[in-house]
């Protein structure tokens, strides 16, 4: 039957897998004549079996404290502890072409004369007036309905599999394979991985299987030849440790979610199509125990690494609780608890080495929590309650900002609840939450050991915020680089002449919203780097004149592929796949992937133009830019037309990229630093439009993301959080939840893996990318010539980044007399490159 369902599952995704050589503890079962005294065989639990589940002899010991059960191999299987492993990419969605501009530039044929009047805004953008609010993620953006340039669409390509109650939906969050493809494949709570069984793999459950690996069981790549990193880790996938079902659960069995929110989701399991729920599972982000609602149905306790002994304890650790401790095959040691709600008992009687089940019909709550040792009296103390959701506040204050993780919590109300925490958190806990994190620890599948907490609520805090941050060069040690030498502006003034006079209109009216955002972006850095860095005033307002002309092409919603807003799943989305049926189209944008990264170079760049010449920022532009804010970074479920926080996880430290696809590694994020673009345009954007709490937002998101990407993403030799036999590789390459793998979607080229990680070059670059992490990455794959080789867009993307820790020699790259414009990105300006370089000491 696993081998089945493997291959069900693999057929639809077109994947090679490998299998991992499995972890089997092999033990043998006393005869009578060899029990010890008071070692009794009982007579096999009656009641219906599944199919090759058949009752076997039990032995069933009663001592002072406890009523073990140890259940006899069956000998004709084996427990399955190693699973399975995907060691290529899901691809869906995914079109394979990179993210660079490669069509070459025409050459202007007349140079751009400047413009009056001259623009008058020659300092950065001022701050609100205002300050933030004491909850800058209390207020939303709008509340009103997207504007009627968007077509509004009731369908989407995607349907809406079991999905119940009122939208708009979270779709690139951690459940969504819950509604996606054959809603089988795993969602990732951390530390835990759950997954409807659906009949399939090593229980043939109908039940949710759950899982948890180790870092001893990590599958890693064979080694790069020149950092001896290995290519990917990953973990196996398909173990079912446990799984919790109800013996009225069959074929007939379906799957609904409701209660869908931005770190929590309720999952249900119907005997059909028409009953209520059997038993509910609310599933929140970093939840210390698994928890089944169960609503009249019959629990049954199935595994597919096999009982070697299941306790249950004779004392209650709460009034009505019945608690089990179950020991599998590959050593680990599992709690249940039972908690009724009117009264009935939960006595579990084990069938054999694979299914344990209840004698009646049960109405409460079952928990599951693993062991990692030494925490049953940490975990008995916390069991009762569990989480059900999760609300986000934050506070601004100057430089210092926090955000808080307010638990909603059922179930016993006087226990604390048992929650993970991850590196990027505990490492920012205030003091109040340090003192109630545990010694407790777990592994998670790609972001290091998680510590549990126990308390209802974390705060995290975030002390150096950049609030000078603007949109001229910066660093952290030194702040804003507002100003050049004269010898600087004489050679960087007739780059930016040139580059103003090429065509914005036409090389920003693409097909697409990424590659004509990024066009709009480069020529609003080369508009503020003409006013504000190269005191040329009249030159900015003439290109800014043809960049606002090209921009109204967007506003109007008249580009090739319009923006529709659909309402299936709630937001903006390109109407490329409705037109094409290609659901790779502008990077699958119709079905959610990347959104964060196409309208951030919007954003940045409407921030730009709104800066420069506030007439601009009439409703109907500001209108049209915020709901692009609305769209990847609402910050309220007061807005009905979009989810909260859509791509930024603010769980994990940073967003992901991937929509509406079903894959089996879960959700993942290529561009690392995309994503810290898309924080840092929607704080510029807040400052703009005089907004305090959507800059004091960006401010924040940035922060958590530096501190996130330099755990996960960007690796130095001092990284203790991703395994030793990774980090070699500097970056993740794309993080999935499941696994890391050093290449990218469109090639595994070392400037494409690295690269992918630094594009575009902002003021934000130097805060995420730290100085320790870009000398270390350079000396690995580009010193000593080696970036002099690299050909196209990606050489310029490598000196522009090269200007963190010696910016003389990116200077030197970038005003070369023989400099190649090949070496651009088509996204990338010249201008801004030596600018970015330049800084304040030239």
């Amino acid at each position: 039957m696993l081998l089945l369902w493997m291959l069900t599952l693999l057929q639809s995704l077109a994947v090679r897998s490998a299998v991992v050589k499995p972890l089997v503890t092999q033990r043998s079962v006393p005869s009578q004549s060899e029990l010890p005294e008071g070692y009794l065989p009982v007579a096999p639990a009656s009641g219906p079996h599944r199919e090759g589940y058949q009752p076997v002899g039990v032995i069933t010991v009663t001592k002072s404290s406890l009523i073990v059960q140890i259940p006899p191999s069956v000998s004709d299987c084996k427990p399955n502890t190693s699973g399975f492993v995907v060691t290529s990419l899901e691809s869906s969605g995914r079109p394979g072409s990179g993210p660079l501009i490669t069509n070459s530039v025409p050459s202007p044929t007349s140079l751009l004369m400047p413009s009056e009047p001259a623009l008058e805004m020659s300092s950065e953008p001022t701050k609100p007036a205002s300050a933030a609010a004491s909850n800058i993620f209390g207020a939303p953006i709008a509340t009103t309905q997207p504007s009627s340039v968007f077509e509004q669409r009731k369908d989407h390509p995607v349907p809406r599999l079991g999905v119940k109650g009122t939208g708009p939906y979270g779709t690139n969050k951690f459940y969504a394979n819950f509604f996606l493809g054959n809603q089988t494949s795993p969602a990732y709570v951390h530390p835990y991985s759950l997954a409807w069984s659906k009949g399939h793999g090593s229980t043939s459950s109908w039940g949710i299987a759950i899982s948890h690996t180790e870092a001893s069981q990590i599958v890693y790549g064979e080694e790069e030849p020149d950092t001896k990193a290995a290519k990917y880790f990953l973990n196996p996938i398909g173990i079912q440790s446990l799984c919790l079902s109800a013996s009225e659960l069959e074929s007939n069995t379906t799957l609904t979610t409701d209660s869908i929110s931005s770190h929590s989701v309720n999952v249900n399991l119907h005997v059909d199509s028409k009953a209520e729920p059997l038993i509910t599972f609310p599933m929140v982000q970093g939840m210390g125990f698994v928890t089944a609602v169960y609503n009249g149905g019959t629990p049954v306790i199935e595994t597919g690494v096999f009982f070697t002994k299941v306790t249950k304890s004779k004392k209650e650790t709460k009034s009505g609780a019945t608690k089990y401790s179950v020991y599998l095959e590959d050593g680990k040691i599992w709690h249940v608890y039972g908690h009724s709600e009117k009264g009935d008992t939960f006595d579990l009687k084990v069938t054999n080495n694979r299914v344990a089940t209840a004698d009646k019909p049960f109405h409460g709550v079952v928990q599951i929590a693993k062991d990692a040792g030494n925490a049953e009296s940490i975990i008995d103390a916390a069991s009762g309650a569990y989480p059900v959701g999760m609300e986000l506040s934050g506070t601004s204050s100057g430089s210092k900002g926090t955000y808080t993780f307010e638990f909603q919590k059922a179930g016993y109300s006087k226990a604390k609840l048992l929650m993970y925490a991850l590196p990027h958190h505990y490492e920012s806990f205030d003091s109040t939450t340090t003192k109630a994190t545990s010694t407790i620890k777990l592994q998670t599948t790609t972001k290091g050991m998680a510590k549990a907490v126990i308390a209802d609520s974390w705060t995290m805090a975030e002390s150096n915020m950049p609030v000078s941050m603007g949109l001229a060069p910066w660093d952290p040690a030194h702040g804003p680089k507002t100003k050049l030498s004269v010898d600087a502006i004489k050679t960087i003034t007739p780059v930016a002449m040139k580059e103003l006079s090429q065509d914005v209109d036409q090389q920003s009216n693409q097909d697409s919203m990424y590659f004509g955002g990024k066009a709009l972006a480069k020529f609003a850095s080369i508009c503020f780097t003409a006013n504000n860095l190269l005191r040329n005033p009249k030159l900015a307002q003439a290109g800014l004149t043809n960049l606002k002309t090209a921009f109204e092409r967007f506003i109007t919603n008249k580009q090739k592929f319009p923006l529709y807003y659909e309402a299936a799943w709630g937001g903006l989305v390109s109407s490329a796949s409705y037109e094409t049926g290609n659901d790779g189209a502008d990077f699958g944008n119709t079905f959610y992937n990347d959104h964060h990264f196409h309208y951030g170079y919007f954003i940045y760049a409407a921030a730009v133009i709104g800066y420069l010449d506030p007439s601009w920022l009439t409703k109907e532009n500001v209108d049209y830019i915020n709901t692009m804010v609305r769209d990847i970074a609402n910050p309220s479920t007061s807005d009905k037309f979009f989810p909260v926080s859509r791509n930024f996880d603010w769980y994990h430290g940073h967003s992901w990229a991937h929509g509406l696809y079903d894959t089996v590694d879960g959700k993942d994020q290529e561009s690392s630093s995309e994503d810290a673009m898309a924080a840092y345009a929607i704080k510029m954007w807040g400052r703009t439009i005089k907004d305090a709490n959507m800059e004091a937002r960006g401010n924040l998101m940035l922060s958590v993301i530096a501190r996130s990407l330099n755990q996960y993403y960007l690796y130095t030799t001092q990284n203790d959080v991703q395994p030793s036999k990774y980090i070699g590789n500097k970056v993740a390459g794309i993080l999935f939840e499941n696994k890391c793998d050093h290449t990218t979607y469109f090639g595994a080229n070392i400037e494409y893996v690295q690269g992918i990680h630094m594009l575009p070059l902002l003021p934000s670059t130097k805060f995420t990318r730290r100085p320790d992490f870009v000398k270390q990455e350079w000396a690995t794959y580009f010193d000593k010539g080696r970036a002099d080789k690299i050909q196209g867009g990606w050489k310029g993307i490598l000196f522009a980044n090269l200007s963190t820790i010696d910016p003389k020699a990116a200077w030197d790259f970038f005003t070369k007399n023989d400099f190649d414009p090949s070496w651009l990105d088509g996204g990338a300006s010249l201008t801004w490159y030596q600018a970015y370089a330049a800084g304040k000491s030239r």
